[in-house]
């Protein structure tokens, strides 16, 4: 893909990619990105019915030949730097919307890290966060 994305498309391929990296999009991951979408401000300017489209364009990118490079690559250069952490966060929501974390997942999230150049420390304390969301009895 030659041309940039908006830093929302690329949030969402972050989400789509969290969701389809263990080859199993659960209905609560997809329920999960619909309500990041509907509700975060980041998304506030983002026409809500754009997200199939942007989420089918980011599934055909990660079929190809490199899709996986190629999706890291757009989240890297489409997201402002000051929204890396937002992005890794979206990434650990939707990998945590399942309420189990595969290994796959956890994978993707530090590659997702390593692209960013986040600081470990600053992703464990995402990643404890969301685990006290999603923390069930």
């Amino acid at each position: 893909m030659d041309q940039p994305i908006s830093h929302h498309d690329a949030l969402i391929y972050v989400m789509v990619t969290m969701s389809a990296v263990d080859r199993s999009m659960t209905d609560a991951e997809l329920q999960r990105i619909g309500d990041i979408v509907r509700t975060l401000p980041v998304f506030r300017d983002f026409r809500e019915g754009r997200l199939v489209e942007a989420a089918e364009t980011c599934a055909d990118i990660l079929q190809a030949d490199d899709g996986l490079e190629t999706v890291l690559e757009l989240i890297r250069t489409c997201i402002p730097a000051q929204l890396y952490e937002t992005a890794y966060a979206l990434g650990v929501e939707v990998a945590a919307a399942d309420l189990h974390v595969e290994p796959e997942e956890l994978r993707l999230l530090a590659m997702l890290r390593d692209r960013l150049e986040l600081d470990k420390l600053t992703t464990a304390a995402l990643e404890r966060s969301a685990r006290a969301r999603y923390h069930t009895l």
